[in-house]
């Protein structure tokens, strides 16, 4: 079919971006240290962070998704404005980031970071007047301490709220005391004379969109940029792009793909189909090639038990590529809790959080972990991207047939020549397409000539279209305007298809495990409630899943992996879901795991056989890598081309290495679309039947990226907002969750304990009792540990509770030490409140038992230890009073 696409300047939900924005420094305000950075004055003052701020954004706002202008701002440029010199490199950056709505669904924003050159004579004022007192001070500062020694390092500076003043504060002869110290230090590392150097600043380029299309958004805003610095302008000005793809680029419709053009060239998106897994555009393939098979397996083990996850890389990117990948194989279960792939300094804060988190930190130049000052980590899983290191907490159970996933993992990433240890940073190349422009144009004209002669069928014919536009594109075997040859876009787009096709076959692997763990858990519903409103009403006093009966038909090796993780809120949301869908639709990402477990049923065994059922390998790698490559070889839609705007004369003018003031009000969201409405444009496909985007830009058959009776604790929103009376109401919220956790996890072990006393009259299963019995303690363990944990100021070791244990101890020693003054009343006191301890027991008895039981037991493992003896004991709840109400002596 000849597949189209209509003008879609309809609502924001059926288009390809919701908001394109432009964050930089605001010449208006001036420089603003950037306070919460963290950093240290004694740096120069070239390498601060400054404050940043949203330019410039359209539209100003859609219906379903608000703009949140302080977000956007602190994940654009999280930390802050960036200086540099015509020494340092200029290099653009790319990263991305997410924000969640409060119902839940996400938005992906795409940042191309690069660098300006500063005009403004304030800007550079004020740098200098910076760098001439930063250089005086370290100048006299080092001539006290010794005076033959001249050196360019840093001092401190003093902070100041207004820098554009700065210059015309100092007095005559300072500035030119100022001016010769500073003469001496040139060509040093931060160093910036305003009469010799180049003052550049950073400034971003964000797309927002409702689906992750990374690849797409990337290739536009390089697009954007060489444009930009391109000596030519380009055929239309900038306007023209930025309206087209905000207003007339509609989203893929679900199972075919689109075509658009940027300022260079088209760019192809592809969407999956209702029976395919979730748009997943992050690089897989790198994550595991940095981390390895066996990590990437730990820390999704890590998710999935919802640990405290710390993703730890100097590359903003490859936090959001390791938290994206990681969330996507989570299929079909959703990560319920904190999710900030990326953190500024100012909500460092928020790792103080006593509930689950994936939150990703830059390493700073030269920091060390132990400068992060994490105040709990018995539950966190800490991963240094850079340093290929996954620590996961003690005791992680191993994911089921882990071993045999970990061998076919490594086959699938063999196949693409990717090593599965994992150390590598470098991108994978092809070595099929040669970059060659003369080899490149050859194998055209062959292709060209067996056209003529009628020797191609589709499959070539279609390669033969591709390359012909590609051609076009870079102007044959000539150096097109980006630098790039046909051979050198050829191979690029190749590599594109590879990762995508690594992408699903990874992501199928897993999906085809949970199928089989999970294929039969249907079964094990629990639900006596007549309609909705009452099953809403007792939600939190119920028990919708029979898990001692589900895990007795587990295979031995399962059980201390699905113990914990059938506590877990993802699937206790996931078990939700399928009640709910007795009463509503049920939502397309549980449909989707629905339709894979009927084929999972064909392999459907005995209770008994399922104990030791075989491991099999998925069967639809090729199918599933196929459907993605046809979409992305023959593209089903193309979009309206950018075209004229109504503008005023003399906008659009192009300044080589400026991105210019864009026209706001031909960016308005309201503006007349009516005399391009009608505009459709072909694309290549040749099949019988036409259709239009508009048949299929709804959003009904991709799973939705939100789950309606989510258990969500707090909202990212709120997260974001860094106003004292926002974080007070977000501490007390985390408290509250905590102690309704504690309540309802106590509750669930006493029903457990009545349940063990049942099973030693003859009832049930003590093994699996057992076990349920113990994954609730170590849960309330974890409870416990994260309660301690909150605020801790003073740590040692990893155990928040037993640091404080200790800290009690020696203060309790330190009071019980015998007096000088000699007295057999005091003698036989002691020795009347010994025999009281030992027959009742005492904290510090507890803890000097756990302390002689093993030499080699961690502070975690003495903390789990001493809390399971005081539940023994019956003893925990008046421990932990004695501990509260007893603070002054530490």
């Amino acid at each position: 079919m000849n597949g189209t696409a209509a003008a879609t300047g309809g609502s924001a939900s059926c288009r390809f971006a919701h908001y394109f924005v432009v964050c930089g420094v605001d010449t208006e305000t001036g420089l603003e240290p950037d306070d919460g950075a963290g950093e240290s004055f004694e740096q120069s003052p070239i390498r601060r962070s400054f404050k940043s701020k949203v330019l410039v954004h359209y539209p100003e706002n859609t219906d379903r998704i608000p703009f949140n202008k302080d977000a956007v701002n602190m994940l654009c440029l999280p930390r802050g404005l960036s200086f540099r010199t015509q020494a340092d490199s200029l290099d653009p950056q790319f990263h991305s980031f997410t924000i969640a709505s409060d119902d839940g669904t996400r938005s992906y924003g795409f940042v191309h970071t690069f660098y300006e050159e500063v005009t403004s004579p304030q800007i550079i004022t004020a740098m200098q007047t910076l760098y001439q007192m930063h250089h005086v001070e370290h100048h006299s500062s080092s001539s006290a301490s010794s005076p033959s020694s001249s050196t360019c390092s840093s001092a401190s500076t003093p902070s100041t709220s207004s820098m554009d003043s700065l210059a015309s504060s100092l007095e005559e002869s300072d500035a030119e005391s100022l001016t010769s110290g500073v003469s001496g230090c040139l060509g040093c590392v931060g160093s910036f004379d305003a009469a010799r150097d180049t003052l550049y600043v950073s400034k971003a380029l964000c797309l927002f969109t409702p689906l992750p299309f990374l690849q797409a958004s990337r290739q536009f805003l390089a697009q954007l940029h060489q444009a930009v610095t391109s000596q030519t302008a380009p055929p239309l000005p900038l306007e023209s792009y930025v309206y087209n793809i905000l207003y007339e680029v509609p989203l893929p419709p679900p199972g075919r793909s689109l075509r658009f053009h940027g300022v260079q060239g088209p760019i192809v998106c592809q969407r999956p189909g209702p029976g395919e897994l979730p748009l997943g555009d992050y690089p897989l393939g790198e994550a595991f090639s940095l981390l390895g098979v066996n990590n990437m397996v730990k820390l999704l083990t890590c998710a999935l038990l919802e640990t405290q996850v710390l993703l730890y890389s100097k590359d903003y990117q490859r936090l959001m590529m390791v938290a994206e990948g990681i969330t996507t194989l989570l299929f079909p279960f959703q990560w319920q809790h904190i999710y900030l792939p990326i953190i500024s300094t100012p909500l460092h804060h928020l790792l103080d959080a006593p509930v689950p988190f994936l939150m990703g930190i830059q390493r700073r130049d030269g920091a060390q972990r132990s400068s992060l000052h994490l105040p709990h980590e018995a539950n966190l899983c800490f991963v240094d991207i850079d340093n290929y290191c996954v620590e996961a907490p003690e005791d992680l159970p191993l994911f089921p047939n882990q071993t045999e996933l970990i061998q076919e993992l490594s086959e699938v990433l063999m196949n693409f020549g990717l090593p599965p240890r994992g150390g590598m940073a470098a991108k994978t190349t092809t070595s099929s397409i040669s970059a060659s422009p003369r080899l490149s144009s050859l194998v055209l004209e062959d292709l060209m000539e067996d056209r003529r002669n009628g020797n191609l069928g589709g499959d070539e014919l279609a390669v033969l279209e591709r390359l012909q536009a590609l051609a076009r594109r870079c102007g044959g075997g000539k150096v097109s305007e980006g630098g790039k040859t046909l051979g050198h876009v050829f191979e690029e787009e190749e590599e594109e298809l590879k990762a995508a096709k690594l992408n699903i076959q990874l992501r199928e692997v897993f999906a085809v495990r949970f199928a089989a763990i999970f294929g039969r858990y249907e079964d094990f519903i629990v639900n006596s409630a007549m309609d909705l409103d009452s099953w809403l009403s007792n939600r939190d006093g119920t028990c919708s899943f029979d898990k001692g009966s589900f895990l007795s038909v587990q295979p031995a090796t399962h059980l201390h992996f699905l113990s914990q993780f059938l506590e877990t809120s993802m699937f206790l949301s996931f078990v939700d879901g399928k009640v709910i869908s007795r009463w509503m639709d049920r939502e397309p990402l549980n449909r989707l795991f629905d339709s894979r477990m009927e084929r999972e049923r064909l392999y459907d065994i005995s209770d008994e056989e399922s104990r030791n059922r075989p491991y099999r390998k998925c069967t639809t790698l090729f199918e599933s890598a196929q459907a993605i490559e046809r979409r992305l070889l023959k593209t089903d839609h193309t979009a309206i081309h950018p075209h004229l705007l109504d503008m005023r004369i003399g906008q659009g003018r192009h300044h080589p290495g400026y991105f210019p003031k864009l026209q706001a009000d031909v960016l308005a969201q309201a503006h007349n679309t009516h005399k391009y409405s009608s505009r459709i444009t072909a694309s290549r496909r040749t099949e019988p039947r036409r259709t239009t985007v508009a048949d299929h830009s709804g959003m009904d058959s991709e799973p939705k990226q939100k789950c309606t009776f989510t258990r969500r604790i707090i909202r990212q929103s709120k997260l974001l907002d860094l106003s004292p009376q926002a974080v007070s109401q977000t501490h007390r919220e985390f408290v509250d969750g905590l102690l309704n956790e504690c309540r309802l996890k106590t509750k669930r072990m006493l029903m457990e304990r009545m349940g063990k006393e049942c099973v030693e009259l003859g009832q049930g299963e003590a093994n699996i009792t057992g076990l349920q019995e113990n994954t609730l303690i170590h849960g309330l363990c974890d409870l416990l540990e994260r309660t301690w944990g909150h605020g801790l100021q003073i740590k040692q070791g990893k155990s928040a509770i037993w640091s404080h244990l200790l800290h009690y101890q020696a203060a309790q020693e330190k009071m019980e030490a015998p007096a000088d003054v000699p007295g057999s009343n005091c003698l036989d006191q002691r020795l009347s409140d010994e025999e009281t301890l030992l027959t009742r027991g005492s904290l510090i008895q507890d803890m000097r038992f756990i302390q002689t039981m093993r030499d080699d037991l961690s502070e975690v493992g003495q903390a789990r230890a001493w809390i399971h003896l005081a539940l023994e004991k019956k003893m925990l709840s008046q421990h932990l009073k004695e501990l509260l109400t007893n603070q002054e002596l530490l």
